[in-house]
């Protein structure tokens, strides 16, 4: 009974991660909000998803399986994102309006003297 509550939980809570992530994904300003957005809370709504289900089918091989997978998920997804992002900003993908200074100026590895630089301003 507390297991499946439990799980349930987890799996409620899972699903509403990757219902905002996606939400986030179509009403984010730019590209690098929208990378956030997927990378963080898609990655952490998987993790409770696997984990909900951990609980309602448990096992050694259920549990190495989703240890497995979390593990992963929580490595790959946060690099991806990162990998996306920084390919995005040195092809000039713009910034949001929002956003208030590029920190990233001149030190992504492309300055205003090499092909494919910010012009400043």
């Amino acid at each position: 009974m507390i297991r499946t509550v439990a799980a349930s939980l987890l799996l409620s809570l899972g699903t509403a991660l990757i219902a905002i992530s996606a939400l986030g994904l179509i009403r984010l300003p730019d590209v690098y909000h929208r990378m956030n957005s997927v990378a963080k809370a898609a990655s952490l709504g998987v993790s409770c998803v696997l984990l909900g289900v951990l609980l309602l089918v448990p096992g050694v091989r259920t549990a190495v399986v989703v240890l497995v997978a979390v593990g992963l998920q929580l490595f790959t997804a946060p690099v991806g994102g990162y990998a996306l992002a920084r390919a995005a900003y040195r092809s000039g993908a713009p910034l949001a309006a929002v956003t208030r200074y590029d920190e990233l100026d001149g030190r992504a590895g492309e300055g205003r003297d090499q092909p494919g630089g910010r012009e400043p301003g």
